[in-house]
């Protein structure tokens, strides 16, 4: 049924709560799991030490990290560093690898300044080219 599994990831608390469903509907389904961060653009006016999600070093490390926790629960993964926009970028990646279903936290690194109506995670459910399944 979820053929591949996109999860993105950011180094939110939701996202690491969101890690034992992924283990679950992937082992369950025998899916192809795809670990996705987004190395930011920093915004103009803000100190980039403010965002970690700017520092490629970081998303690679947290990339790497993520791989070894589901390498420690016998599923591999492939992972994906993209730059750009969080919600653009996983919709676009999703659409590109043939996603089946995202898997995502609730709410992530990604509130705006608008608030959570402009989240990240309502712009993937508004923009998906697939199922998103929100981890509360």
């Amino acid at each position: 049924m979820f053929k591949t599994v996109l999860f993105p990831i950011d180094q939110s608390r939701e996202t690491r709560e969101a890690a034992d469903v992924v283990t679950n509907v992937v082992k369950k389904y025998g899916s192809r799991l795809i670990l996705l961060s987004v190395v930011e653009e920093p915004l103009p006016d803000a100190p980039s030490a403010d965002d970690p999600m700017v520092s490629p070093e970081v998303v690679a490390k947290l990339l790497e990290n993520a791989q070894s926790l589901f390498s420690g629960q016998g599923i591999q993964s492939e992972t994906l560093e993209r730059r750009g926009k969080p919600a653009f970028t996983i919709c676009d990646v999703a659409d590109e690898i043939g996603a089946d279903l995202i898997i995502m936290g609730c709410r992530g690194l990604g509130l705006t300044e608008e608030g959570a109506d402009d989240s990240v995670t309502t712009r993937v459910i508004n923009l998906s080219p697939c199922p998103v399944l929100i981890v509360p």
